[in-house]
């Protein structure tokens, strides 16, 4: 295939030479390293700088240096080198229906319910699976970069390309009160209620948070700043123990896991806002599997929220 035939400007095999020459610092060590002359390496190497239109390498000095564009070729090669070998090991696996490693984020709001489920069902496609907690932030770029294969929770990577994603469920934000709270039916009602009891406030790190600092900003309601928790057990808790009332969901809820009858919930007055909660995975990577998870946890979702303890008022 000539230049003019192809939109690369190198193959996996002149990178394997441009790394080992990296690391031995001279082109006639990574020959014996490879088993190749010296040459074959200073051509390969020719070849590559040609087709990149990049000086790789400071030739004026010893052991060899790299140039910018040296280091920067350098670290993305590691990276297509260690991808493509997995691609045997990978292609092998399949063959028996089953991964060799999957690593799943999941937002901590859902840890309780679909931790275990998850669990059970990745381990019956994949060798080894990690499932990662945390917030969605973080998730987000982490599936971005490849340190994860899926990512569950709130999609906040709607305007990139190169993703499929599968609604998992949707739900409401919902007024937490402490128990004996008269009704909040009204904004008014809610204003009224913040003169007496602070607002418990998820973090602005977490996507939830966001949220309804985003609605409380369209509604014009400043409430005043105290208490806050990126964790949905700390604001529960908080209300349940009669210090405070919160905006939430029923998964942060359940994933609060406080004793029935703790606390009690409401519709939230006025506009109603909702959360979308999606799985993300880059696109056409797993085959089918983000798809049959989707099902699997989309089931569990809908079947642990009709029997949840904490219901809307």
């Amino acid at each position: 295939m000539s230049d003019r035939d192809s939109s690369l400007p190198f193959d996996l095999r002149s990178l394997e030479i441009f790394l080992a020459v990296c690391e031995a610092g001279a082109m006639a060590s990574a020959a014996r390293s490879l088993g190749l002359t010296q040459p074959a390496i200073s051509l390969a190497i020719a070849e590559l700088e040609r087709k990149t239109s990049a000086t790789l390498f400071d030739r004026s000095v010893r052991p060899l240096a790299l140039t910018t564009a040296g280091g920067l070729l350098r670290a993305r090669a590691h990276a297509l080198i260690a991808d493509a070998r997995q691609i045997a090991p990978l292609l092998r696996e399949t063959e028996r229906g089953k991964l060799p490693a999957i690593r799943v984020g999941l937002v901590d709001s859902l840890s309780r319910v679909l931790a275990l489920p998850l669990a059970s069902y990745l381990s019956t496609r994949a060798d080894a699976v990690a499932i990662l907690s945390g917030l969605t932030a973080s998730h987000a770029g982490e599936l971005l970069t490849r340190r994860l294969d899926i990512f569950l929770g709130v999609d906040d990577l709607q305007d990139l390309p190169g993703l499929e994603r599968r609604e998992l469920i949707k739900e409401p934000y919902i007024l937490a009160l402490p128990k004996g709270t008269p009704p909040v039916r009204t904004l008014q009602d809610m204003k009224k209620l913040a003169e007496t009891l602070p607002l418990i406030r998820f973090s602005e790190r977490s996507q939830t948070g966001l949220d309804i600092e985003r609605h409380l900003r369209r509604l014009g309601l400043d409430f005043p700043r105290g208490i806050e928790f990126e964790q949905p057990f700390g604001a529960a808790a908080m209300v349940a123990a009669g210090s405070g009332f919160a905006i939430t969901t029923p998964l942060c809820l359940i994933e609060a896991n406080l004793a029935k009858g703790s606390l009690t919930t409401g519709r939230l007055p006025g506009p109603q806002i909702t959360r979308r909660l999606t799985l993300v995975a880059r696109d056409g990577e797993l085959g089918h599997m983000p798809r049959d998870l989707a099902v699997v946890m989309r089931k569990t979702l809908a079947e642990r929220c009709a029997t949840a303890d904490n219901r809307i008022a």
